[in-house]
């Protein structure tokens, strides 16, 4: 697919992450992700065994977070890195396609708290927190443009992957499965973009953005009906009389 191959910068190694965060200060807990090397069509063809880590945060992990991903104060105090022993393990887990590396996330909200983490921490490894900074992807903003709920919301990664028929690794907010949920998720988009194509002929149907002849010609492209460079013109007459 074209316009994520232009996102990707020509690389072939693609890091899919999850970070999961405190509450309220939104300082990194655990990290998952899922490294996969694609081929030239962008499909993956090899991937390793889903990488989790849990951080030890200077905040306290909030009572919602503790509902929604089971990691708790004792977990992080026993099974928790400094964070830059957990971005250290991260790269190791890549190996050493790591600066040559696309990191993909689903929503932004995984670099807000990367950054948040960077605040807190006196001695954050500065060469790999800036790898991923500026390799990094989006991949909820790349799909919701094609594909969006009948009321023209972006769906969840969930229900993204029910749409094209994913099946789920595991629970929800586990960080190791959102990764590898999301890998997987990626790869069936670029296989199965006939779907992505007929999704996208729904969402221009309900778009405002576009001058109103061009708006109302594009309705009537979408619903799979041929329109003429006569009837495009009586839709501007309609609009200007």
């Amino acid at each position: 697919m074209k316009k994520f191959e232009r996102l990707l910068k020509g690389h072939k190694s693609l890091v899919f992450l999850d970070f999961e965060g405190t509450q309220f200060s939104h300082e990194m807990i655990a990290i998952g992700a899922v490294h996969a090397v694609i081929d030239r069509h962008g499909y993956i063809k090899k991937s390793k065994k889903p990488f989790r880590i849990y951080v030890k945060a200077h905040n306290r992990v909030g009572k919602i977070v503790t509902d929604l991903t089971g990691i708790t104060e004792d977990m992080l105090k026993q099974k928790g890195v400094t964070f830059f022993t957990a971005m250290s393990e991260l790269r190791k887990y890549v190996g050493l396609s790591f600066k040559k590396s696309s990191f993909i996330t689903f929503g932004n909200h995984d670099m807000k708290i990367l950054s948040s983490s960077i605040s807190y921490s006196f001695d954050f490894p500065k060469e790999i927190v800036q790898c991923i900074q500026q390799n990094y992807i989006d991949f909820s903003a790349f799909i919701s443009e094609f594909m969006r709920d009948d009321k023209g919301n972006p769906l969840s990664l969930i229900r993204y992957c029910d749409a094209f028929g994913v099946k789920q690794a595991g629970p929800a907010h586990d960080p190791a499965v959102d990764a590898e949920n999301l890998a997987w998720l990626y790869d069936t988009t670029m296989r199965k973009s006939n779907l992505l194509l007929e999704e996208y002929k729904k969402v221009l149907k309900t778009f405002n953005h576009f001058p109103v002849p061009v708006a109302a010609v594009l309705k009537k492209l979408a619903s799979n009906e041929d329109v003429s460079y006569k009837e495009f013109e009586e839709e501007i007459r309609k609009y200007i009389a």
